[in-house]
């Protein structure tokens, strides 16, 4: 039954804003709309590039980075594309103005801002209808409705699914700085010695103007806009469909994830690993989804080829760069992990919500305690003999190789710390530390993570994030809790 539903209080919008994680639609959503850009940012062709210098395809995806100052866009090796391009003759687009937690739909070139009031205004904010929920038999929202004009009867757009939409938070439009100011005064990828920039990704090497969290780890897959294809569709009968962007780690919305009933949880603690080699969940026959796998170029391989050798046993297939973890906001992150040998060989893709404690399992200290309250989602896909149950082996560049190394033929590193602690324990953060030494561990460690990964910007992102979001941590433990779906984010890089 369908009929007006504008009141979205606290149960409902609890459902409405839980992550969506069912596969992609087909048919008429196929079509995906415009980008919808999450700060403000030049258009040149058909790329979109912030004031940072991060470099977004047309569907949101990092392609590359920018030097406003000299013109200059590069893609991800740090290979120079364009030059000479004069960025204040370019369009600027500003995002649409949120003035509370809402979804957006960008479909049929139109943006509507969803709110769980009901209201639905364009870009700039302006009314332009409601939207109607269809309802469960016990009176709850489906998540599903359609868009009406400010008539309550013209139909604008059908089965909206806000479920699948991004989340956008209250913001601003600042004016983007003047493409003539200095490089000093721009933020950006800047060369060194003669070389080509790479793309920069530590926090204090190139911090977004236009947040707020100066801790953030950096900019990499981890803040790429994730595309979910929406089953809205126009009542003209016009293809189209939603573009559904992942705003920046700081800018991101906590959604509420929905605890599986009757599923794995208790208490925990987390170690960490990255030995680059092909993952359990990449062999077919091992329950649950199959992971994907990359060579020593960062090119996906066939799926579920089990002809394939792993990297570590002389073959090509590996550990993607980007499953490195990557964080949401300052109190959320997503990472892939291995679990059990003995309880999770059949669970690839099962994914649990990790709260920290504020405590380790054996250096409890000013780290463990900074960390008190944060989530991290993990998902499974790979599994170890020697992982205690309770226990999830993070996949953190940098955090170990453990008693295999694929990674010496993945990247052409050897300098990758210790096997069993990585490069925490080489600076000696494997031990209890006292207030005064938690400073000079973390920088050691972000230095490791700047100058062993400085040409891998994803591995970069993904250990500095041990440094920064995780604050260096040894072995914290948690409570953690099954969930009924992955965030859609992690299913993309599974």
């Amino acid at each position: 039954m369908k009929k007006k539903f504008f009141s979205l209080l606290l149960s409902a919008a609890a459902v409405a804003f839980i992550c969506n994680c069912g596969d992609e639609t087909s048919g008429s959503s196929d079509l995906y709309g415009a980008y919808v850009v999450t700060e403000p940012s030049f258009v040149y062709n058909d790329l979109y590039i912030t004031s940072s210098g991060i470099v977004l395809d047309k569907n949101g995806n990092q392609v590359g980075t920018a030097n406003i100052a000299t013109g200059t866009i590069y893609d991800m090796t740090g290979t120079p594309t364009e030059e000479g391009v004069n960025f204040g003759a370019l369009t600027v687009v500003n995002p649409p103005a949120v003035k509370s937690d809402a979804w957006v739909l960008s479909a049929a070139d139109q943006v509507y801002v969803i709110y769980p009031s009901g209201e639905v205004t364009d870009a700039a904010g302006n009314p332009i209808g409601t939207i109607i929920f269809e309802t469960n038999s016990d009176g709850s929202s489906t998540g599903v409705g359609n868009i009406v004009g400010l008539d309550n009867t013209t139909v604008i757009f059908e089965d909206v699914d806000v479920t699948v939409l991004n989340v956008f938070k209250s913001n601003t439009t600042p004016d983007l700085p003047p493409a003539e100011s200095s490089a000093s005064e721009i933020p950006g990828p800047e060369s060194s010695a003669g070389e080509n920039p790479l793309p920069v990704s530590s926090a204090g090497e190139n911090p977004n103007p236009l947040t707020s969290s100066a801790s953030q780890p950096p900019v990499s897959s981890a803040t790429q806009p994730v595309q979910s294809s929406s089953s809205a569709k126009s009542s003209s009968s016009a293809k189209s469909s939603s573009s559904v962007a992942s705003s920046s780690s700081q800018q991101q919305a906590t959604p509420n994830f929905k605890i599986k009933s009757g599923g794995r949880s208790g208490n925990g603690w987390g170690s960490r690993y990255w030995d680059c080699c092909k993952p359990h969940c990449a062999w077919t026959g091992k329950g649950g989804s199959i992971a994907r796998t990359c060579n020593a170029q960062q090119q996906e391989l066939t799926k579920g080829d089990d002809m394939v050798k792993s990297i570590c046993e002389g073959g090509p297939a590996g550990l993607c760069n980007s499953q490195a973890p990557f964080v949401v906001n300052d109190e959320l992150a997503y990472a892939f992990a291995a679990g059990p040998g003995n309880e999770y060989a059949s669970s690839c893709g099962a994914c649990f919500l990790l709260t920290f404690d504020g405590k380790s399992r054996h250096t409890t200290d000013a780290r463990t305690k900074a960390l008190e309250g944060k989530k991290l989602v993990i998902m499974i896909s790979n599994i170890g003999y020697d992982v205690e149950n309770g226990q999830f082996d993070m996949m953190i560049p940098g955090g170990g190789v453990g008693i295999f190394n694929g990674c010496s033929a993945m990247w052409g590193i050897n300098n990758l710390g210790s096997s069993h602690g990585g490069f925490l324990k080489d600076c000696g953060g494997d031990q209890k530390l006292t207030d005064a030494k938690v400073a000079t561990v973390q920088k050691c460690l972000e230095d490791k993570c700047n100058s062993v990964f400085a040409n891998i910007p994803e591995a970069k992102a993904g250990c500095l994030f041990h440094a920064q979001w995780l604050a260096a941590a040894n072995n914290p433990s948690f409570k953690y809790e099954e969930l009924e779906e992955c965030p859609q984010e992690l299913k993309n890089k599974f």
